[in-house]
């Protein structure tokens, strides 16, 4: 009888147990957890290959969980491919992972990393539908045969970054092959990044270059090899898309180690430039020359508290400020065209806005503000494209627009700051549409130009020699 008993009791454990073991969960908020949550193919191919990662997906719970779906949100038409159970496919169903246990599932990506319409980063996404929930799991691949940059190092309140140029070291990139960079390339304090002519520099959806105060970035381009920077999509419709990478983001150099900027492209990002001091504000420069700074869907230079000198400098079609001082700094620009015909969205800030003050908790602080402006453009599709909001209570405070061009209606030469400017016509763009800002040959800023700063400025940004009394602008004409 005692025996009989044991064996009951086993048996109805037994069939406990069982039933546990294949119970399903239909809790909506039982979720799947994975081994990594992006699957990134970070073999560079150099010629057609494939190669293959697994992905582990988990269920914690105590008891069965069914996975309603598993798909490749690119489908048929992905060049990813996952085996789950022994099965090639982009889409499963119904698939049960037992409680306190794991489901591999394979992935394979197939790449000619020669094609050049491939785009440089290649990726899909592993949707999974589980009792209601969808959780997805990012692929990753490279797609043609570049440099790739990819973050590293995750710092609570910073973007993801990748050290490219560490303390009391000088990085050479050079034109041999692409660089294309995930997230942000960094420059750590006392480190140096040199950018050669002919580079071409492509920055993925979020990143960008970052320099860290004290480190320095020499870009170091020529007219006929400019260095080129812009977002990894390699499709036409993407050529003039702004917004596709996040910025070039400087802080201060370290002094006698100016940030130099020469014979670049810098487009299709949220903020072209921005130059912000934290330890010590103005005593290093950022010197631009020669360089074309379009397209951006926030703002062209975004500058806090920063010295600039720029020469021949381009900004164009910016869909909020083409060129904003915030707290102050120190600035010289010579020979540089302004000319925002934003249409991408619309715009309501004028191109080029000068502040000295921020706000905070009540009370205002100012810092010194000194800007001088020569031979130049500012004009767009707004009426009013230059605006100042400077308060020189306690700090000094100037700006001078020597022979320039400006769209404004609330400045003329009668006022303090303005010395034989031309007020509200419009220059003639030879095509601003498709970002082209030389002058058309009945422009009215032909020859209006101050000869002692066109001998300060020799050569326009196409190299043409400036004799005479100059054009105004970074285009000289004849």
């Amino acid at each position: 009888m005692k025996r009989l008993f044991v064996l009951i009791i086993c048996f109805m454990a037994l069939v406990s147990s069982c039933k546990k073991e294949h119970s399903l969960t239909n809790d909506s908020s039982c979720k799947l957890a994975f081994s990594v949550d992006t699957v990134m193919f970070d073999t560079v191919f150099t010629t057609l290959g494939s190669a293959t990662h697994q992905l582990k997906v988990y269920n914690n719970y105590k008891e069965d969980l069914k996975i309603s779906e598993i798909r490749l949100i690119g489908g048929n038409v992905s060049r990813f491919r996952i085996n789950v159970d022994g099965v090639s496919g982009s889409e499963f169903r119904d698939k049960v992972i037992p409680a306190n246990d794991s489901l591999f599932i394979f992935l394979n990506v197939t790449i000619d990393p020669n094609d050049q319409y491939t785009p440089f980063v290649v990726e899909d996404d592993i949707q999974f539908v589980t009792n209601g929930n969808t959780q997805d799991v990012k692929l990753m691949a490279w797609g043609q045969n570049a440099r790739y940059i990819v973050a590293d190092k995750h710092v609570n309140g910073f973007p993801a970054f990748k050290i490219v140029a560490d303390s009391l070291e000088t990085t050479h990139w050079t034109n041999e092959l692409p660089y294309v960079i995930y997230g942000y390339a960094l420059i750590n304090s006392y480190g140096t990044l040199h950018i050669h002519e002919g580079t071409h520099i492509y920055i993925h959806g979020g990143g960008g270059l970052w320099s860290w105060s004290d480190g320095q970035l020499i870009i170091e381009g020529t007219a006929e090899n400019p260095v080129t920077i812009e977002g990894d999509r390699l499709e036409y419709y993407f050529h003039d898309q702004p917004g596709q990478w996040d910025r070039i983001w400087l802080m201060d150099a370290r002094p006698n180690a100016d940030h130099q900027i020469d014979h670049a492209i810098i487009r299709n990002a949220f903020i072209g430039i921005q130059a912000e001091s934290f330890v010590h504000p103005t005593e290093s420069a950022l010197r631009i020359n020669n360089t074309i700074i379009e397209n951006h869907s926030g703002v062209g230079i975004y500058a806090v508290l920063y010295a600039i000198e720029a020469n021949n400098m381009v900004i164009d079609n910016c869909g909020q400020y083409a060129f904003a001082v915030v707290q102050g700094g120190d600035y010289l620009i010579r020979h540089s065209t302004i000319g925002n015909y934003w249409w991408k969205s619309t715009r309501t800030t004028s191109s080029m806005v000068l502040t000295n003050y921020v706000d905070e908790d009540g009370e205002r602080f100012e810092f010194p503000f000194h800007l001088e402006m020569g031979n130049s453009i500012v004009y767009g599709a707004l009426e009013e494209e230059f605006g100042t909001a400077l308060s020189g209570v306690t700090v000094d405070t100037s700006y001078l627009f020597d022979h320039c061009l400006m769209k404004t209606k609330k400045h003329s030469n009668a006022l303090p700051g303005f010395d034989e400017c031309i007020f509200n016509e419009d220059p003639l763009f030879v095509d601003y549409k498709n970002f082209d800002l030389h002058l058309d040959s009945v422009s009215p800023v032909l020859g209006k130009g101050n000869p002692i700063i066109g001998a300060q400025v020799p050569f326009d940004l196409d190299g043409k020699p400036r004799i005479g009394a100059p054009d105004l602008g970074a285009y000289q004409l004849f």
